[in-house]
């Protein structure tokens, strides 16, 4: 890491910038590309293991990838700012973000896609949602995508107070 002083290993905090920033960037391999998408996104930590939830179609190019090529990238950032400065190599920009790796799998079982839905809306919205339980009709809808990360970097540069 070229500035270990932005580097983040608090957990506490780590989970702040998780629950702060509401949009994943998913890369996945295509064919010699890479391609990225902007997703809403879930997440569960067991300790310091960070699993990602997605969800969306059952049909496209984003299921056919990770069908060819289960291994990922992931970035989110949050915490936007502009430094000013005099000069312009002065200025600078306030940011957290996390980023990583890990292997995607489309999660079939229904239980695990309706709590992967709990998660995923309660991380978007900040509220419980019954329907979850009470129609589990609701998880044929979609697919849900879990990463779970081998590994993953966070970095904040933040105003000093």
């Amino acid at each position: 890491m070229r500035k270990p002083e932005r580097q983040v290993t608090d957990m506490e905090t780590i989970q702040r910038i998780l629950d702060t920033c509401k949009v994943c960037r998913l890369g996945m391999q295509d064919g010699k590309d890479v391609y990225i998408l902007p997703m809403n996104y879930g997440y569960r930590l067991e300790g310091e293991k960070l699993i990602l939830y997605f969800h969306g179609s059952k049909e496209g190019k984003k299921m056919g990838l990770l069908e060819e090529e289960p291994r990922v990238g992931f970035e989110m950032d949050c915490g936007h700012g502009l430094m000013t400065g005099r000069l312009a190599c002065q200025h600078s920009f306030y940011y957290a973000s996390i980023i990583g790796t890990g292997r995607a799998q489309i999660i079939e079982d229904p239980a695990e896609k309706l709590e992967a839905l709990s998660i995923l809306m309660k991380h978007q919205t900040g509220k419980d949602f019954d329907e979850f339980q009470t129609n589990p009709r609701l998880e044929k809808a979609v697919s849900i995508i879990k990463v779970e990360a081998d590994g993953y970097t966070c970095k904040k540069h933040e105003p000093k107070e």
